[in-house]
């Protein structure tokens, strides 16, 4: 008798996790092409919904942050349940794609974006891109007053007069990029600066609003914060200017934003159509005709008529596919920054 119910038991919970994964792939099923964004979720939604109105096919949007996603895509592995990975910046794409997570994009795809905002190796694209610039109290600072590099901020003139958020991965891309671009030692030198000079906030739009309110002269963020502020109320700019550094400085660098379809989907040919509308004419003019003001990337693409174009940027050459998001950590934590 034992026997019988020792068996009936391993029958039953057999059942069980029968119907549990049975269950669980009528989930995935329903909720159609899982979307995991950490770019703005208002972005997120209108690439989603305008692709949905075009494709009739079914999207999830799952929100979150760019290194929160990226290491658990490789927490998840072949297991993730996601299809579709988007970023704000491009160190989390080099993450998954070290891991070996993604699958190549399709030929057409990659054509509809230039070489310099995706990797050589076309496992992921850029599918948008944002500018650092120098947020500035414009009752304060005359233009003769700006810093002429974003590496003059380290100099102890600065001390407790401009503010950042060095937590978020915002801010740490602008760090991989200096490290890329001017070296290790360079970066410490910068790091220890930035510590002994600026007032830590938490995100960019909270450091743009210290300028305003004149808690601090400066800070560095990405531009949309201030163009998406001045189209709406203008109450956290109304003071601020903008500087942008060009000269290929540092601080002119331009982040790109980056979308990647995963090896493990089940719904490969929805996601690899997903990121053809994203970086094709009907997508990257959500940039333009939306309330992002972040930059077209794609081929003939046009940005936002409110934006320096980023062919006056000047910025600096950043290979975006080898920003070094885990020596940035290495080195921001050395520096009691994170």
């Amino acid at each position: 008798m034992n026997i019988d119910l020792n068996r009936f038991s391993l029958a039953l919970a057999a059942s069980l996790l029968a119907a549990t994964a049975l269950a669980g792939s009528a989930n995935a099923q329903d909720e159609g092409l899982i979307v995991y964004n950490a770019q703005h979720e208002s972005l997120g939604r209108e690439w989603i919904d305008a692709f949905t109105k075009e494709t009739g096919i079914k999207v999830t949007m799952r929100q979150g942050s760019d290194m929160q996603f990226a290491n658990q895509i490789i927490q998840e592995g072949d297991a993730s349940p996601a299809d579709v990975f988007l970023t704000e910046n491009s160190p989390a794409m080099t993450l998954v794609d070290g891991a070996g997570l993604f699958t190549p994009i399709e030929k057409e795809t990659l054509d509809q974006v230039p070489d310099q905002y995706r990797p050589a190796d076309g496992m992921w694209t850029g599918i948008a891109a944002r500018t650092t610039v120098f947020a500035y109290d414009k009752t304060k600072l005359t233009e003769d007053k700006l810093p002429k590099s974003m590496l003059d901020l380290a100099d102890p003139a600065w001390k407790g007069r401009w503010g950042a958020a060095p937590a978020g991965a915002d801010f740490q891309a602008i760090v991989a990029s200096l490290l890329q671009l001017k070296g290790e030692d360079a970066t410490k030198a910068w790091l220890k600066g930035l510590k002994d000079n600026a007032t830590p906030y938490k995100g960019n739009s909270v450091a743009m609003k210290a300028v305003n309110a004149g808690e601090v002269e400066g800070a560095i963020i990405y531009h949309y914060y201030w163009f998406g502020d001045q189209a709406k109320t203008g109450e956290n700019s109304k003071n601020v200017g903008m500087h942008y550094f060009k000269n290929q400085d540092p601080g002119a660098f331009v982040s790109v934003s980056g979308g990647g379809v995963l090896k493990s989907t089940q719904h490969m040919k929805e996601a690899q159509a997903f990121l053809k509308f994203v970086t094709g004419k009907t997508g990257q003019a959500v940039l333009k005709d939306g309330t992002s003001y972040e930059y077209a990337v794609g081929k003939d693409a046009a940005s936002n008529d409110k934006l320096t174009p980023l062919a006056d940027l000047n910025a600096p050459k950043v290979e975006a596919s080898t920003l070094d998001s885990k020596k940035v950590v290495e080195l921001m934590t050395a520096a009691g920054l994170i």
